[in-house]
C-alpha cells in the first residue's frame, strides 16, 4: 500500500526547501532533511576519482559515526574542486544549521549540486539557514519543498513512498532525488535521499541499500557521463515503534524489497526526466552466458548516442543496436540474436526481417520503450533504463554554466 509520496511521510522526518539565492533564478536552492532523533545512516556515492567538498565530508562522517541528524543540501554548486575551503565552507554551513537545531555539527552531512569549480557563496547559504530551520515541517509540501530545492536541470520531481507492516506497526519508506544529466553507473549526478521509521542497524542498512542499488541507480544512464557529488543516503530512525530488523529474517526482506522499489521508482524517473529527453527507453539482455555478459551489452546499447538518436527520431535502426552489442565486450554468437523493439521482432538469428515500418515508428512514437535482445547463450539476463537523445540535450549542454 502506498501513501502520498513525501520525504517527510516516515514517523519523526521534517524537511524544508528554500531560495537563498545560490542560484541565478528564485527557484528553490537550499534543503534540509531532519529526524527528530539520531538514525542510523547508510551511504553509496560516486565512483569518480574527483569527488565534492560536500561528498567527502559525509562519506567520513558516514563511515566514522554510522549516526546522522540531517542532511543539509544545496543545489547550483558542487562545491567541488575549489581547494580546502570547500570543505570548511561545507563544515561551516552544516555548523550554522547545527547549531540552530541544537545538535553537533558532526550530526548534519552535507550534500551539493550544481557548477563544478566555484566556491559557494557563504555569504548567502549562512544567511539563509535560520528560515530554513525555521520553515522545518513534517508536512507533505515541506517534503515536496526539500525535493524541489535539490533540482537543477530536473523538470519534474522525483519521490516515492511505500509502507510495510511487521507485527502491529506500520513502517514507511520515502524517497527523493535529483537527477537529469550526468548519469551513468556508478552513480550518476543525482543526490537522493531515503528516510525510514524502521528500526535497523547501520551495517545492516548498508548492506541492503548496496543490494537495492546494484540493479536499479547503477542501472541507469543518460550520457555515459558520472559527476563528482553523487549521493544517496539512507537514514532509519526507528521511530515506527516496531522491532529492530534483523539479518536474514522475513522482516529484513519485506524491507529490502520495499526498498528497491522505491530505488526503481526513483531510477525509472531520473531516466524518464533525462536532459532534452521525450522517452524513457529500457534495454533487457536475456539469453547471456554470463551475467557480466548481459549487463556489458545493455550498458552499450544505453550509452549509444546512435542508438539514442534513432530512438529520438523514431528510426527502427536495429542494426545500430547489435552493433553496440558486438562492441561491447561481450561473448555471443552474433548469428543467434534476436532483437525486438516493444514487441514487434525486427532481427531474427542477426538477420532482418521484412518487418512493418509504419507499425514500429508507432512503437517508437511512445513515452515508454522497450528494446529486447536475446543471446540465446545461456540463463542471465540484465536490463537497464535509459532515454532518447534530442536536440535539446545539446542545447542544455552547451549553455549550462550560464
Amino acid at each position: 500500500m502506498k501513501s502520498a509520496p513525501a520525504i517527510t511521510s516516515p514517523k519523526g522526518f521534517r524537511a524544508a526547501g528554500i531560495h537563498c539565492g545560490l542560484k541565478k533564478t528564485d527557484a528553490p536552492d537550499l534543503a534540509l532533511v531532519l529526524s527528530d532523533v539520531p538514525a542510523a545512516v547508510a551511504g553509496v556515492y560516486t565512483t569518480n576519482l574527483v569527488k565534492g567538498h560536500s561528498l567527502q565530508r559525509t562519506i567520513d562522517l558516514v563511515n566514522r559515526t554510522g549516526l546522522t541528524r540531517g542532511i543539509l543540501i544545496n543545489s547550483g554548486n558542487a562545491n567541488a574542486c575549489v581547494g580546502h575551503a570547500g570543505y570548511t565552507d561545507a563544515d561551516e554551513a552544516a555548523g550554522t544549521a547545527a547549531s540552530l537545531i541544537g545538535c553537533s555539527s558532526d550530526e548534519i552531512l552535507t550534500c551539493s549540486t550544481g557548477v563544478i569549480g566555484q566556491r559557494l557563496n557563504m555569504g548567502a547559504i549562512t544567511k539563509g539557514i535560520p528560515s530554513l530551520v525555521s520553515s522545518l515541517s513534517p508536512s507533505q509540501d515541506a517534503g515536496h519543498a526539500a525535493e524541489r530545492a535539490m533540482m537543477t536541470t530536473d523538470l519534474i520531481p522525483k519521490e516515492s513512498t511505500a509502507t510495510i507492516e511487521i507485527g502491529s506497526k506500520k513502517i514507511t519508506i520515502s524517497g527523493m532525488a535529483k537527477g537529469s544529466g550526468m548519469i551513468h553507473p556508478n552513480l550518476a549526478t543525482m543526490i537522493a535521499v531515503i528516510t525510514t521509521d524502521a528500526r535497523i542497524d547501520a551495517p545492516l542498512l548498508q548492506q541492503i541499500l548496496r543490494s537495492a542499488v546494484s540493479h536499479t541507480f547503477n542501472r541507469v544512464s543518460v550520457d555515459g557521463d558520472t559527476s563528482v557529488c553523487d549521493t544517496l543516503l539512507l537514514l532509519a530512525n526507528g521511530m515506527s515503534g516496531a522491532d529492530e530488523i534483523k539479518a536474514g529474517s522475513a522482516e529484513c526482506d519485506l524491507f529490502s524489497d520495499a526498498l528497491t522499489k522505491i530505488c526503481t521508482d526513483l531510477s525509472r524517473l531520473i531516466a524518464r526526466d533525462g536532459e532534452g529527453a521525450t522517452k524513457l527507453v529500457e534495454v533487457e539482455v536475456t539469453g547471456a552466458a554470463s551475467a557480466e555478459d548481459a549487463y556489458r551489452i545493455v550498458l552499450s546499447v544505453c550509452r549509444s548516442p546512435l542508438c539514442k538518436t534513432a530512438i529520438f527520431g523514431e528510426d527502427a535502426n536495429w542494426g545500430r543496436i547489435l552493433t553496440a552489442a558486438g562492441y561491447s565486450g561481450a561473448s555471443f554468437d552474433p548469428e543467434k540474436v534476436d532483437i525486438s523493439i516493444g514487441e514487434l521482432p525486427v532481427c531474427v538469428n542477426g538477420t532482418a526481417l521484412d518487418f512493418d515500418e509504419s507499425a514500429a515508428k508507432k512503437i517508437l512514437k511512445k513515452d515508454e520503450v522497450l528494446i529486447s535482445i536475446a543471446l540465446h547463450e545461456g540463463e542471465y539476463q540484465d536490463r537497464m533504463w535509459t532515454c532518447d537523445f534530442s536536440y535539446d540535450y545539446v542545447k542544455i549542454n552547451g549553455s549550462y554554466r550560464s
